[in-house]
Formats: structure tokens, sequence, C-alpha cells
């Protein structure tokens, strides 16, 4: 049986990160990708640290318990949660917010050929439909608004970033059977040691204090609240559910791009979105319906 409670904690999680692109677009008017990078999964690391010390005991002394057969994967997971962000910060630089956020769509692609390739994994006909809608979505939002078909720099950067995304996810999986805040703290910590090392070396570093703890916020509400959200949604309702409405997240930081930034959007925008509609129904359909069917 459904709980609304749980549906609602999914729903909630995808529109606290879909707060992230316009908010992020906000920041990097005075912060450099790198920076905000870190910053970003930094206020999510840190965060759920703090969350994690009010869980029970038993909880926290089972938390941040990987063995050495996990390092591999935590090796590729941190890396890859600190090229993708990156990339996408560098490519929303170049394009407009509402873009971006229809373009992470493409992690399902990514995320479902790896899947595939590298474990093998059964792809339903439903989803290879989407698959396809989705790609030749990702392919039209890429191309620039002028009239001339030429890709936008910023647009591949986030395809990028969306692939990149794509291997961490099935890295991720790789986890699962481990404490699930305890993976959220490490990738926010390792992942912004890592970047704002790297902003640091690069000359991208900043002490603009009002600007990191504003950063360190979305970091904390768009990645580790939004993760929290969804790990309790995932509990109750199921992984495939649970990322059926999540797939809401890209269309809801869509709407919000154009209402903050009160953009018009194109006609090649519109006809995008219509096809990420269709390829995103396709693929959360089928996902509902195996997982309805698995249910007892």
């Amino acid at each position: 049986m459904k709980n609304p409670l749980h549906i609602l904690f999914a729903i909630l999680a995808a529109a606290l990160y879909a707060l992230s692109a316009p908010l992020s677009k906000l920041l990097l008017a005075d912060l450099e990708p790198t920076m905000l990078a870190g910053l970003l999964y930094a206020g999510a690391g840190v965060g759920m640290g703090v969350v994690g010390l009010f869980r029970r005991p038993a909880a926290r002394q089972a938390a941040l318990r990987f063995g050495k057969s996990d390092r591999i994967y935590l090796i590729l997971m941190v890396t890859l949660d600190v090229a993708a962000p990156i990339l996408l910060l560098f490519g929303l630089r170049l394009t407009s917010a509402a873009n971006a956020s229809l373009l992470n769509n493409f992690e399902i692609v990514a995320t479902s050929l790896f899947a595939f390739l590298a474990f093998r994994e059964h792809i339903a006909k439903r989803v290879w439909i989407g698959i396809a809608l989705v790609t030749v979505a990702s392919v039209l939002l890429s191309f620039t608004e002028d009239g001339a078909l030429t890709f936008s720099p910023g647009s591949l950067l986030i395809l990028a970033a969306a692939t990149c995304w794509g291997l961490e996810n099935n890295c991720t999986r790789m986890l699962s059977t481990k404490d699930p805040l305890s993976v959220v703290i490490v990738k926010g910590l390792g992942s912004g040691a890592v970047a704002l090392s790297i902003a640091y070396l690069t000359g991208g570093f900043s002490t603009d204090l009002p600007r990191i703890l504003a950063a360190l916020s979305v970091g904390f509400v768009s990645y580790g609240l939004s993760i929290f959200l969804y790990v309790n949604a995932q509990a109750k309702l199921g992984a495939a559910k649970t990322s059926a409405y999540y797939a809401v997240a890209p269309f809801i930081g869509a709407g919000l791009s154009l209402l903050l930034f009160r953009t018009v959007p194109g006609a090649l925008f519109l006809v995008a979105l219509a096809i990420l509609i269709a390829g995103t129904w396709f693929t959360s359909f089928e996902i509902r319906r195996t997982a309805d069917r698995r249910t007892p």
C-alpha cells in the first residue's frame, strides 16, 4: 500500500534538488565553478554529518563502515562527483538554468546504458523508447537558439556532467548494502574537499564568507537534504517507485528557472520539452509498472 507521506518525501526531494540549477546560476556570478562545486558537496557532507549525530546510537555505530572491496567504488564515486558538478557549473555559465535543468534528464540515459553495458542489466522495450526520446530531446536542447544547427558548448558540458553522474550512479549502486547516510557523507566531504583543493590550486578559491555560506546552504538543501528525503522515501516505496516520482525534478527546475530569470522559452525549447515529457513518461511508467508487479 502506498504511503502518501513517503510519496510526498520523494516529490519534495525532487523539488529541493530542482533548486540547485537556478540558485547555482545566481552564485556563479561571484564564485568560480570549481569553488562552487566544492562548496555544494561540502554543504551536503557537513549537513548530513550533523543530521547523523541525531540518529540512534546503533545506527551511528554502523555508519562509515566500508570494506576493502568498497574502496574502488568509493574512489570512483568521489572522482566522478568532482568532475560532474564542475562540468555542470562551467556549462551553466554558458547556457540558461532552464536548459541545464532539462538536460539533466540525460542522466537517465547514461545510467541505463552503463547499467546495460557494464552490469548486463535488462532494459525493457518501453525504457528503450524513453531513452531514445530523452536522447533526441537532449540533442535539440544542445543546439544554439540562433537558428543555426550548431551545438552549444554549455549544453555539451552539461551532457558530459550527466554522463559522469550516470556512471557514478552505477558505482554508488555497488555500495547499496552500506549505510546510505554514510555514503552521502563520504560523497559530500570527499568530493567537496577535492574540488575545493582544485579551486585553490587553480586560483579559483574565494574567501567571500556570505557567498560561501550561501553555497554551503544550497548544497545542504539541494544535495544533502534532498538525498536524505529520497532515502527515507526509498525505504517505504522502494528504489524503482521513488526514482519514478523523482523524475519530476528537471521539470520543476526548468519552471523555476524560467520564472526566476523571466525567460521566454523559444520554439526549440518547447519542442524538446514535449519530447522530454514523453520520454520521461515512458521510462517512469515502466519503472512503476515493474515495481507494482514485484510488490506482494
